[in-house]
């Protein structure tokens, strides 16, 4: 009756063995160095976009609809007549609200009149025409402008170099840590960027100012940054 418990102990014992014996690869557990690369780049914009519209206000909604389709309609022929493509600008906003007033005796908040406004976004391919663009809105009758971007369309090529400076800036990271601690850097295991690549100091004002008629308008540089993380292979110095 005792024979099962011997055979027991003796499979234990010989799983035992064979685990004690089994080597540890240290080859399936890669060391590595991971850093991260930075690099920016700079380059002048190549768009500009604006948000400009008119507002109208009329005792009738009626009226100031009419009155706000008249004024938005010189805004769109004067911006055609610029030469913009009609592609290159589009209607963002349309909005017809009632307008109250206040009876300080009762306290009561009647609708004393109506504004309507249209706003449309335009898109300059051409930066040094802003100004121009700019002064032909205000002229059209265009009584509200604002929100004048600027970027790079073509980011992502230019981003290209930057790339190349950011891995070699964590080679040089990498290979200030490998010195460090006694190892050799060996080939990167795996390289990925860190984020998508976006622009900082969107539109800083850098370059002189162009000025046409009323309009002043600096479009400045993108500055683009970029991140790279790389995992580099080690080993240990050959003695």
């Amino acid at each position: 009756m005792k024979k099962p418990a011997v055979l027991l102990t003796s499979l234990a014992a010989a799983f035992a063995a064979t685990l004690l014996a089994t080597p540890v690869l240290a080859d399936d557990f890669p060391s590595a160095i991971s850093v991260s690369g930075e690099a920016t780049i700079s380059a002048a914009p190549d768009l500009a976009q604006i948000d400009a519209g008119v507002a109208n206000d009329a005792k009738t909604a009626k009226e100031a609809s009419d009155a706000n389709n008249a004024a938005m309609n010189k805004v769109l022929a004067a911006l055609k007549g610029a030469g913009l493509a009609e592609k290159d600008y589009q209607t963002s906003r349309l909005s017809l609200q009632p307008q109250y007033g206040q009876n300080k005796s009762t306290g009561a908040t009647p609708v004393v009149g109506f504004r309507a406004s249209n706003r449309v976004t335009v898109k300059i391919r051409d930066v040094t025409k802003v100004a121009g663009i700019i002064d032909t809105l205000v002229s059209a009758g265009a009584n509200d402008i604002g929100n004048i971007s600027f970027e790079v369309t073509q980011a992502s090529k230019l981003l290209d170099s930057a790339r190349e400076q950011a891995v070699a800036d964590a080679r040089r990271k990498a290979d200030v840590y490998a010195k460090a601690t006694g190892v050799t850097l060996g080939a990167p295991l795996s390289i990925s960027e860190g984020s998508a690549p976006v622009p900082l100091f969107k539109g800083r004002m850098t370059a002189a100012p162009m000025a046409a008629g009323g309009a002043a308008v600096a479009p400045g540089e993108e500055t683009l940054s970029v991140t790279v993380n790389v995992n580099w292979a080690i080993k240990a110095k050959e003695q």
